[in-house]
């Protein structure tokens, strides 16, 4: 082999050796109703983490219509329709709770002339319908609670109306001391009970009381109530919490186990 030959061989080698990789294209993604982060990152295969630097997130805040960066990743999202079987007790309005799209677009796609549903019916969802992941049960203190659709619907409802200008860990956490107060003895054994418990003939929650429980929930509190479900707690186990501005003395008595925002966590 000529020494020409040999040096041509020699430098093909190092160059596609040497030769740098190209990096991942970012693609872009438009916020869908109903999706969170840990959704868009699940369909395009790359971290939480990823998502929010590349976008600036601190908060795990986002809101439809939304356009985000998806560093690297499948670079295509998951959009396959999909179904959902309905169980006892479930109204068009809360499976569209579920899955954050207008219980009107459920019955337009499902070609339905009324909101009569039963158990076992299959629905077809809206194209670009993400399913928030509700989980089958979570643990706390032994207890498995296992929510219905109707438990999620009140938890959420209950976190807007207690932690609604709050930051997004804020809402985790007072989903987190409801099911938390599940787990502990001397507490009601169901979310239910527990968020409609009344102590000396007075509700524990004050939205129960002026009705704010009955508003519809905000679809980050949705979120918060779905992601302390499953097992997400950033009060590290805490059975109350109170504003910053409460006098009263028995609560700031209590041993607390984070402040978070203007909120209050204690044992």
């Amino acid at each position: 082999m000529s020494l020409f030959i040999r040096m041509l061989l020699c430098f093909f080698v190092w160059a596609v050796l040497f030769m740098p990789l190209p990096a991942l294209a970012a693609t872009s993604h438009t916020v869908l109703p109903g999706e969170s982060l840990y959704i868009i990152s699940r369909n395009y295969n790359v971290s939480v983490a990823s998502l929010m630097e590349a976008n600036g997130i601190r908060d795990h805040l986002i809101y439809p219509g939304q356009r985000l960066t998806v560093p690297g990743g499948s670079g295509t999202a998951n959009t396959s329709r999909q179904t959902h079987t309905v169980q006892p007790g479930e109204t068009l309005w809360l499976i569209g709770q579920k899955y954050g799209v207008n219980y009107q677009d459920l019955m337009t796609t499902n070609n339905l002339k009324n909101t009569n549903i039963y158990p076992g019916m299959v629905l077809t969802l809206p194209a670009g319908t993400a399913a928030m992941g509700i989980p089958q049960a979570v643990s706390r203190g032994g207890v498995l609670i296992r929510p219905t659709l109707a438990d999620v619907d009140l938890l959420a409802r209950l976190i807007t109306a207690e932690a609604e200008g709050e930051p997004y860990e804020g809402k985790v956490a007072v989903g987190a001391v409801v099911l938390n107060r599940v787990g502990t003895p001397g507490f009601p054994k169901t979310i239910r009970d527990v968020i409609y418990e009344k102590g000396n003939g007075i509700y524990q929650f004050e939205p129960v009381l002026n009705g704010w429980i009955n508003r519809p929930a905000s679809s980050s509190s949705l979120q918060a109530a779905i992601e302390a479900l499953r097992g997400a707690d950033p009060t590290n186990g805490a059975i109350y919490f109170f504003a910053n501005y409460a006098n009263s003395n028995w609560l700031w008595a209590r041993p607390i186990s984070r402040i978070i925002g203007n909120a209050i966590f204690s044992y």
